[in-house]
């Protein structure tokens, strides 16, 4: 499959479509992440029926770099801009770590455009980290060697074979020029102006959470929290997984995923 690309105000996003007449469904990484964390999940999704579009983040894969904007919101709008090019909606949106935000953002703004969402490893609020932690923070995410060594941190259970050359290639995206001012640019960019939006949700939402996702203190709780701010929150743990659950565990993350888009896409085609 080629990469395809959207043109965006300020640049252009990368996203890869697997085709299809099947509801549509798009999948969103996270910061310093390629869309290939989909690479397990996405043909899982399309051999059931759906249409699976997975993007690059701005200033990351092989989307542009120099944006001005690198918040949720603004992944948001990219989300919603896709949508409306593939003129395919009501669709899914599913989001990682970073992009949870942008589709509570996404669902809240455009509702009509938003069968649901799925959010893996979402915040319920920003990190409130400590100096030590800001400096160590701000050092991982000038040096694409150290971001990758974190990455791969939050695989603590049994990562995907193909991690190594996964890493390989994350490893040299990032060394090209622009794409580690967009990583910090995500990482100090605010979250709670999307998350507070999840009240305003009205489509099914579905959180999935690894166990042992080393990001939070308590990955279940922190999952129900954002459960139980939607009008239709449901969590899904995913036992062993780390933050990454749709390439450490896909078959279990789609066995969580699919039955909530037949839910959801059903409940969309019925609106």
């Amino acid at each position: 499959m080629s990469t395809r690309f959207l043109q965006r105000k300020g640049g252009r996003i990368a996203y890869q479509d697997r085709g299809g007449t099947g509801p549509l469904v798009v999948c969103a990484p996270g910061m310093g992440d390629l869309r290939g964390v989909y690479r397990f999940l996405a043909p899982r999704l399309a051999g059931a029926g759906y249409r699976v579009v997975t993007m690059d983040l701005r200033g990351h894969g092989e989307s542009s770099t120099g944006w001005a904007d690198h918040r949720p919101a603004a992944v948001g709008e990219d989300l919603l801009a896709l949508v409306r090019e593939l003129d395919a909606g009501p669709a899914v949106l599913v989001g990682s770590s970073f992009t949870p935000a942008s589709a509570i953002w996404a669902a809240a703004e455009a509702p009509e455009l938003v069968a649901g969402i799925v959010l893996i490893a979402p915040w319920a609020g920003d990190p409130k980290p400590n100096l030590a932690m800001r400096l160590l923070a701000g050092l991982v995410g000038r040096f694409p060697s150290l971001w990758v060594r974190f990455y791969r941190s939050l695989y603590p259970g049994t990562p995907p074979v193909d991690l190594p050359d996964y890493l390989t290639a994350l490893r040299r995206n990032l060394s090209e020029p622009g794409r580690m001012a967009a990583l910090r640019a995500m990482m100090w960019a605010s979250k709670a102006e999307c998350n507070e939006r999840i009240g305003e949700v009205r489509s099914p939402v579905l959180v999935v959470m690894g166990s042992r996702d080393p990001d939070f203190p308590d990955p279940a709780g922190e999952a129900q929290l954002v459960a139980d701010r939607a009008a239709d929150g449901t969590v899904v743990l995913v036992d062993g997984a780390g933050h990454y659950p749709q390439a450490e565990a896909p078959e279990r993350t789609a066995a969580a995923v699919l039955p909530f888009l037949s839910r959801a896409t059903a409940a969309g085609s019925a609106a």
